[in-house]
């Protein structure tokens, strides 16, 4: 019986794939039979994703997609795509009284302009094919909650919803599906070694998540799905997965 959630075949690019969540999609597509490209601006923690993942005609990019030249080369170097996951992304707290456009304009950078330009470019070359799946990394503070000192993330995450439901529409009649994730809170080495936070706090906050925290694995098993042909009639859609969290 085929099975429609293999990614045999298929050739990936995963964006921020030296940490976190963008690795364990790596990691977790590769397991699942596709040919990853995997692009990030760290050279030595990029190497190490490459490293872990299971055998296959795999290939990392050194660049920072804030960066036109390094995407222009990035766009040129890569083959044809089935699928495009973009990770990469920053998060800084302030409360808003202290927002400025500096601040500002680098979430805004990174988060958002950097994904959606590198579609664009990836476009004009002819580098994603028919039926190719294209998954952004949002957020639960982006579509479904509101949460102090993260307007400027917020913001971001909130731009990308936006603006993936008109992609989705004009790239359906190439059968392009573009939808996003939007994850509550994530385990992730960054959340492990904050120090914004002690440790009684971050069992308070994860105390209102009725499963816990989430896993990166369970943020890629998502993906592997709206990558899969088992999704091939989902498009413009933010998939939840927050543990509960905004069902209270």
């Amino acid at each position: 019986m085929d099975n429609p959630f293999s990614l045999q075949n298929k050739s990936i690019l995963v964006t921020g794939a030296s940490s976190g969540i963008g690795r364990q999609v790596a990691i977790s597509t590769a397991g699942m039979g596709a040919t990853v490209h995997i692009t990030a601006r760290d050279n030595g923690r990029l190497e190490q994703t490459l490293q872990q993942l299971p055998t296959g005609d795999h290939q990392r990019y050194i660049a920072d997609l804030t960066i036109d030249a390094d995407t222009d080369l990035l766009a040129d170097s890569l083959p044809p795509l089935d699928g495009l996951v973009l990770s990469a992304g920053i998060v800084k707290t302030l409360p808003f009284k202290f927002v400025d456009q500096t601040g500002l304009n680098a979430i805004l950078q990174t988060n958002f302009y950097a994904p959606v330009l590198l579609i664009s470019k990836l476009l004009k070359k002819r580098k994603l094919n028919k039926k190719c799946s294209i998954v952004f990394i949002s957020s639960i503070g982006g579509n479904f909650i509101g949460a102090k000192g993260n307007s400027m993330y917020s913001a971001s995450k909130g731009a990308i919803n936006a603006m993936q439901k008109v992609i989705a529409l004009e790239l359906a009649p190439q059968k392009i599906r573009v939808n996003n994730v939007s994850p509550g809170m994530v385990r992730t080495e960054m959340i492990k070694n904050t120090t914004a936070f002690s440790a009684e706090q971050m069992a308070e906050d994860e105390s209102k998540y009725p499963l816990g925290y989430g896993e990166v694995t369970d943020v890629a098993n998502a993906i592997i799905y709206l990558l899969s042909d088992a999704s091939k009639w989902v498009t413009g859609i933010s998939l939840l997965l927050d543990g509960g969290f905004t069902i209270q």
